[in-house]
């Protein structure tokens, strides 16, 4: 019946030479070179080859991993020549047979790399890593038990003269001294001093969990996912070494799976001629290799060697490694039968974005951003850079700049620390492009986690404890804010979010931690993030009738952690909706953004200015202050200087107060656009306190709050008989109210000299032509000098708050009257001097 079966069960003859393959794979590793080579590299380098090199890295200690690209592989195949037929057939076959039958070809590549390791060029200390020490023990003391063995049997040879049966006994025991030696030889992974991974083609396609199939193991995949949980590293068996207690010998024993079965006896040759089964104890070298990341009920990977850390849970990868079955041991086997699970056997893992850790600036980049400082004004050309399909909402493009620079972390010496990431708040109308502007901090953020206020719950946000499904260990499971440790976390809808829920990221957003006690795990988490959160007002669209508190429905402890609240709203404009029309077609029927003029890119007066700013505007907080240190060490960094200017706090005060003219109360709803211009010049003015004010500082100041240059302009011709233009239209200029008060009383003195004449002519009873001139000039000036005082007194208190004491506007049309009234009398008076004298 065996036989029987034996004929039915099919066989399949795998037409693989391993022999040849090994002559190909170390004509590979010996011969190829890599042609995109630096010149400082291979100025630096011992060997031709590329691998060779990497192999004399290892051998100094340099290097703890070698990567075998499949690209090289393939290239190499391509032109390779080989001297025989066969090894010509193995080569062409070698690529798909490795791609479908990894696994077997990591140990014959690792014996060739062990076979062609060269000699460490460099010294090396035994004293440099714990199995170092262990290699170093062992070699002494075999050489001391070889030594001791060759004396031993030296003293047998010449002490004694044996028949043939004696010599053979002691040549036999001659063999059994020396085979110790031989079999005490290390196995080759507890010498190997690196680890071997195979890099996939780059044109290989990335599969998705559900697309892994059972017509995949033990193939070489490359799976794309997201990172979302990692468990602790733990030690995993990869040689296990027995002591006999009683000859002393040493076994090692090299475990392929899981499991493995210990050995019950010793193998020694001295045992087994004696039939001693000695007490063994068991001794394990550890090696790190651990289950990096899995995705829940989809698919496990497990990652060996230097790979180990290599991810963090929120990270986009795409892993690549060998598609392997992993059979059901005890009970659950009999419970699976012929079911089996499955991992993936990394090999190489691509991460999507880089972490701030790893990331090293090329020459290339570092060329890109020398010659972007030199173009200058990177601060807006970076700021127009961020989501550029995008219409407008230049200022807010401008804090969200500063939001992925962030500032400075200050940790004081007694263990307080000041945050330095930037919390910013956007709230507006719907349709206004608020989640686009989350998505794409998202995109450009090394490390970002997007969510939403409904989908996400208070242990969502922070932290859960659960237990492992793996190792059936109670574990935290970390929530969106740490998963965007030392990243930016997006929520949307944040006013979506309940109140208990809303609550809990309070301490994330100011001390920038999460403390967790629950099921007896007392501890506290990183939350070193910043938050973006974007939110709808209350009644879905913002109520100008109401005030903003009424409009924002976050609770006043909330509010006070965001350093910045935008409010964008959708405000009817011809002009505007116009321009964003165009711009919104383009972007459909080109599939880009329209064309700019550049190529977007891939304490004292602080202190002053702090207490201005409270005294004056009632919504400054306290920590108004920190806000500006934030966004100007953020601005700072920027031109890549460890200092912040007076220009990086005018610019981080100026984004504040837009963002706070957003949603500002408004004492007159009514204004129009020239009427709060002048308001806001006349809050310039004030602050100054002097008699002239730089053209472009009002310019700079009127255009940061949404007004136009046109309508600036505008506002300078309407109130032009205010101010006067000074030094070539740079200053604005007003007029001494003394300098008025004098004109109007030396008005009134000319018009009492007139009256004094008059009086004089008529008791004189002299009637002529300047007496019958006399009294319609006088109630001329009367009436002239009265309007003029009237006009100028409204106009005072008109503009009584507009400057201090003694100054305030008086306008050309004034001037001019009172010139012209005075002239007139001063020739009245002149006349009727003549006359007297005369008479």
């Amino acid at each position: 019946m065996s036989t029987t079966t034996a004929a039915v069960l099919p066989t399949v003859q795998l037409q693989v030479n391993y022999n040849e393959v090994k002559t190909i794979a170390k004509d590979f590793i010996t011969k190829f070179k890599d042609s995109m080579i630096d010149i400082d590299d291979e100025i630096n380098q011992t060997h031709e080859g590329k691998y060779m090199n990497i192999l004399q890295q290892v051998a100094n200690r340099q290097k703890t991993s070698i990567n075998i690209e499949f690209d090289d592989l393939k290239l190499f195949l391509t032109n390779y020549d080989p001297d025989s037929s066969n090894t010509y057939q193995e080569a062409r076959r070698l690529l798909p047979t490795m791609l479908t039958n990894t696994r077997h070809f990591v140990e014959l590549f690792s014996q060739v790399i062990d076979d062609l390791m060269p000699e460490p060029t460099e010294e090396i200390s035994y004293r440099d890593d714990v199995l170092d020490v262990i290699l170093h023990q062992r070699r002494l003391r075999n050489a001391r038990l070889q030594q001791e063995s060759n004396e031993e049997f030296n003293q047998l040879r010449d002490g004694f003269t044996q028949p043939d049966s004696a010599a053979a006994n002691v040549g036999g025991q001659e063999d059994n001294i020396a085979n110790p030696t031989d079999a005490n030889l290390f196995p080759a992974k507890l010498t190997r001093r690196y680890c071997l991974y195979f890099v996939p083609l780059s044109n290989a396609k990335a599969l998705s969990v559900r697309q892994t199939k059972g017509k995949f193991v033990g193939h070489f995949i490359t799976v794309r996912g997201i990172v979302t949980r990692v468990s602790d590293v733990k030690p995993s068996a990869l040689v296990i070494a027995y002591t006999c207690d009683k000859c002393g010998y040493e076994i090692f024993q090299e475990v392929n799976s899981k499991t493995f079965t210990p050995l019950t006896e010793c193998n020694s040759p001295s045992c087994v001629n004696d039939n001693n089964k000695g007490q063994l104890f068991m001794s394990t070298q550890l090696s790190s290799q651990v289950p990096v990341g899995h995705i829940p009920r989809s698919l496990t990977v497990h990652v060996n060697g230097d790979l180990v850390r290599s991810m963090n849970p929120g990270d986009t990868v795409d892993l690549s490694g060998i598609f392997m079955p992993s059979p059901y041991t005890g009970y659950r086997a009999l419970k699976a039968g012929l079911l089996t699970e499955t991992y993936l056997e990394a090999q190489h893992v691509k991460q999507h974005k880089k972490q701030y850790d790893s990331m090293t600036l090329s020459s290339q980049a570092q060329d890109k951003i020398d010659e972007l400082l030199l173009q200058g004004d990177v601060y807006n050309k970076l700021a127009k850079s961020i989501a550029p399909e995008i219409y407008g909402h230049l200022d807010v493009k401008k804090i969200l700049l500063l939001l992925l620079c962030g500032g400075v972390t200050k940790e004081i010496g007694d263990g307080l620390k000041i945050r330095g990431d930037i919390n910013v708040c956007l709230m507006g109308d719907p349709g206004v492009a608020k989640s686009q502007l989350l998505k794409a901090i998202g995109k450009i953020a090394p490390r970002s986690v997007y969510t939403t206020g409904r989908g996400s719950s208070g242990v969502g946000l922070t932290a859960a404890v659960m237990r492992d499904p793996i190792t059936d260990e109670m574990v935290l499971e970390g929530g969106a804010l740490v998963l965007a440790d030392n990243g930016i976390c997006c929520i949307d809808e944040f006013d979506k979010m309940d109140e208990s829920d809303r609550t809990a990221i309070h301490e994330v957003m100011e001390q920038q931690t999460i403390s967790i006690a629950k099921a007896g795990i007392t501890t506290t988490l990183n939350a070193r993030t910043s938050i973006l959160a974007a939110a709808n007002p209350l009644y879905g669209r913002y109520n100008p009738r109401l005030s903003p508190h009424e409009n924002i429905n976050l609770p006043a402890a909330l509010l006070s952690r965001f350093d910045i609240m935008f409010l964008i709203l959708d405000q009817p404009s011809r002009e505007n909706d116009e321009k964003l029309a165009q711009h919104v077609a383009y972007v459909h029927m080109h599939n880009k953004q329209p064309d700019m003029d550049f190529t977007p890119v891939d304490l004292t007066p602080l202190e002053n200015i702090f207490l201005e700013q409270k005294l004056l505007n009632q919504w400054w907080l306290k920590k108004s202050l920190l806000a500006i240190l934030r966004l100007a060490q953020a601005s700072a960094r920027l031109r890549f200087d460890n200092q912040v200017r007076l220009d990086d706090v005018d610019e981080a005060i100026r984004l504040i107060e837009v963002s706070k003219s957003s949603y500002k109360e408004r004492e007159v709803e009514d204004e129009s656009s020239t009427t709060k211009i002048y308001n806001i010049i006349k809050s310039i003015v004030t602050q100054d306190g002097g008699d002239r004010v730089a053209l472009d500082q009002i310019k700079d100041r009127v255009i940061a709050k949404g007004f136009t240059l046109e309508q600036f302009e505008h506002c300078i011709m309407e109130y032009d008989g205010i101010w006067q233009m000074a030094n070539e239209r740079t200053f604005l200029a007003w007029v001494r109210t003394s300098l008025a008060f004098l004109t109007f009383g030396v008005g009134f003195l000319q018009y009492y000299r007139v009256e004094s004449k008059a009086s004089v002519l008529e008791s004189n009873s002299k009637t002529s032509a300047i007496e019958r001139l006399n009294r319609p000039i006088g109630s001329i000036c009367m009436v002239l000098s009265g309007l003029t005082l009237i006009f100028g007194a409204v106009r005072y208190f008109q503009v009584q708050d507009l400057l201090q004491n003694d100054y305030y506007p008086a306008t050309r049309f004034t001037i001019l009257i009172i010139l012209l009234m005075n002239l007139s009398m001063l020739i009245v008076v002149f006349a009727l001097d003549i006359e007297v004298s005369v008479t």
